[in-house]
């Protein structure tokens, strides 16, 4: 799986799904700007001793990211979208897209490609970061069935 962080600002949740992306094999793509640094001493210091060895990607922007790989097959998600993550048939090289903490992907890319992850009631804007991917991810997976 291909997942993309589009202007990530929470460098915790940036660190795991950066462990998530090594746990599944997935490419960890962040699209700039970035709210954190990613210089050597920072990651250092924020314990991630494994993020040598994820398969990391930093675009400048998510059209540059777009024009490296024309083909992608794109999922949006948001709580906005209009089709459950359930209902999706995943692929094993799809792009799952989540857009920066406090605001989300912008509304003119929500389309019908556009997800979200089912939630009873309205009590909950939405999750964690993090915790979104980790769900969409492992569905993604299992639904493909190279994590056994």
């Amino acid at each position: 799986m291909q997942l993309v962080l589009v202007e990530p600002e929470i460098p915790h949740n940036t660190g795991a799904i950066g462990r998530l992306a090594l746990a599944t094999g997935s490419t960890l793509h962040l699209v700039k700007p970035l709210g954190f640094s990613l210089d050597e001493k920072s990651v250092r210091r924020a314990g991630l001793d494994y993020w040598k060895d994820v398969d990391l990607k930093v675009w400048e922007s998510f059209e540059e990211l777009l024009a490296a790989h024309p083909d992608a097959d794109i999922w949006f998600l948001s709580t906005k979208g209009k089709k459950s993550a359930w209902n999706v048939k995943f692929q094993s090289n799809d792009f799952l897209v989540f857009g920066p903490e406090t605001r989300g992907l912008p509304e003119a890319w929500l389309d019908d490609r556009a997800i979200r992850i089912p939630m009873k009631g309205d009590s909950t804007r939405s999750l964690n970061l993090a915790t979104a991917v980790a769900i969409i991810l492992y569905e993604a997976e299992r639904q493909v069935g190279e994590l056994e």
